[in-house]
């Protein structure tokens, strides 16, 4: 899970492109990144003009640009990266948005993860006779590649418009499996964006009038459109393309096959990932939470006669919106009894599981007064690897409850994620073979509920009832049709990461990008 920005306006954007990465700061925090040009008809004719300006750095994004990098970064039109590290390695060169020189000089930054990367390393990098050459660990390198190797088929070495770029994306679609929001910069050509034809990963297209014309943005959560003032037109549908031309005319089509698209949004973004104020897939987060809520509430009260709660704690922040509905249906009180230092990262995206493990505690200090002599119910959005859930509720105990009892708004997470979040083995699953009570004994609690995946999906869905199917596959194991997700492709990946640590170990890169 990655955070992607395009804009095509009439006046510079490169502080507008950083003030959108710090809304979308949520949804990364290892590196950022920036890549802008001129675009109009003139800056296409000269081949000294349609020059690509990038700045990219390690850390957050305060922290990775400042005044006088913004200002070296001109231009009306860019694109725009938060990195959280799923493939690859923890290195600087992996830092997006990457680059292609031919043809024309491409620019990209993608949200997802290919689930083929290593089949199209053996079979496709070979154009007319000469190997492009892979510099990174980073299935995004393989992508950026792939589009431009079918733009070059496409256009034949001419300028190329919205028949040769969606022909290229076309080519993207057929070449590649698993998940990706991509956002492209074409150097003086123009700016285009494309979601996978399962559409797992979310992109959301914006406007805005000027004076002059009027501007797009496309993001990964309106949460960045709404900075700055741009309206959403809608969200990129399954296998779409979008692209703005260097004289800001849009252009839109579904470069995907019919039998290829089957729309399936990662669940896990209204769950965890997504900003509550955003909008995804025209389901407000915000009520999706609130109805995971009501959900969960339900199923305690069928399944604890008395359930002798006193209070109603959420585990900050992201199921506050939860707690505060299970604490409104069970009519028992509400607390912030944890304290979060607003300095400390998102712990489940942070690089490594040794950062998450020293983290909790000076993320989260808990109010005594709040647990002391208290039957306290817990509520976090998931459990996944079980060592901060662990941690919190040790954290109740010291604070003096009676009894910790803890709630989960999604069901157990029991397979590895393959599309963009950090969940690549079943070993890293506190849940992976074991039943509720086996969890609940593992993270030290009295009592344990997960939510039902039936209402966790009503819950999203009611938001949209277009939305048929979500990708649920770290509960349920069912990855996206044509996808050749299977034993032989988790065995390629655990050994490809024990390859990665064997090299951080010795002072190479390790992990993922």
């Amino acid at each position: 899970m990655c955070g992607v920005i395009g804009i095509y306006a009439k006046n510079p954007v490169s502080m507008d492109l950083y003030e959108s990465l710090i809304m979308l700061q949520h949804r990364g925090q290892d590196a950022a990144g920036i890549v802008s040009c001129e675009l109009n008809p003139e800056s296409a004719r000269d081949i000294r003009r349609p020059r690509l300006h990038r700045h990219r750095a390690r850390g957050l994004v305060r922290d990775a640009f400042k005044e006088e990098h913004l200002d070296d970064l001109f231009g009306n039109a860019g694109i725009a990266h938060v990195r959280y590290p799923t493939a690859g390695a923890y290195d600087r060169h992996e830092v997006q948005p990457f680059y292609v020189n031919s043809p024309y000089g491409i620019a990209m930054a993608h949200n997802g993860n290919l689930v083929n990367s290593d089949q199209l390393l053996k079979e496709s990098f070979v154009d007319n006779g000469r190997r492009r050459i892979i510099y990174t660990e980073s299935d995004s390198e393989i992508l950026i590649n792939m589009f431009a190797r079918g733009l070059l088929e496409a256009s034949d070495m001419t300028l190329p418009g919205p028949k040769e770029v969606f022909g290229a994306v076309r080519y993207v679609h057929q070449q590649c499996q698993g998940a990706y929001a991509v956002v492209a910069l074409l150097a003086g050509i123009g700016l285009v964006a494309f979601r996978d034809p399962h559409a797992i990963r979310p992109l959301v297209l914006g406007q805005r009038e000027n004076k002059r014309g009027m501007e797009y943005m496309l993001a990964s959560e309106s949460v960045a459109l709404d900075l700055l003032s741009y309206r959403i037109v809608d969200d990129l549908e399954a296998g779409e393309a979008v692209f703005i031309d260097n004289r800001g005319d849009l252009h839109r089509q579904v470069c995907a096959d019919n039998e290829q698209i089957q729309h399936r949004s990662c669940i896990f973004e209204y769950v965890y990932f997504s900003r509550p104020d955003s909008v995804i897939d025209n389901v407000y987060v915000h009520k999706a939470r609130m109805r995971m809520g009501s959900a969960l509430a339900k199923k305690i009260k069928a399944e604890w006669d008395k359930h002798e709660v006193d209070v109603v704690i959420p585990v900050p922040d992201t199921s506050r919106t939860a707690a505060l509905e299970i604490a409104s249906s069970l009519r028992t009180k509400y607390r912030e009894g944890f304290i979060k230092n607003r300095y400390i990262e998102r712990t489940f995206i942070m690089a490594s599981q040794d950062r998450r493990d020293r983290s909790v505690r000076y993320k989260l200090n808990p109010l005594g007064a709040e647990f002391k002599n208290k039957n306290v119910l817990l509520v976090d959005d998931s459990i996944v690897r079980g060592t901060t859930s662990r941690q919190i509720v040790q954290l109740a105990r010291e604070a003096g409850a009676n009894r910790v009892y803890f709630a989960s708004a999604s069901p157990a997470i029991r397979h590895p994620n393959v599309y963009g979040i950090d969940m690549r083995s079943n070993d890293e699953l506190i849940a992976h073979n074991k039943k509720t009570e086996e969890v609940c004994d593992a993270i030290g609690a009295d009592r344990l509920i997960y939510q039902d995946l039936d209402e966790l999906v009503a819950a999203v869905r009611c938001g949209n009832r277009k939305l048929k199917q979500f990708d649920c596959s770290m509960f349920d194991g069912k990855y996206c049709p044509g996808h050749t997700v299977n034993k032989q492709y988790f065995s390629r990946l655990y050994q490809g990461r024990s390859a990665q640590k064997k090299r951080g170990a010795k002072g190479g890169p390790a992990g993922a990008a």
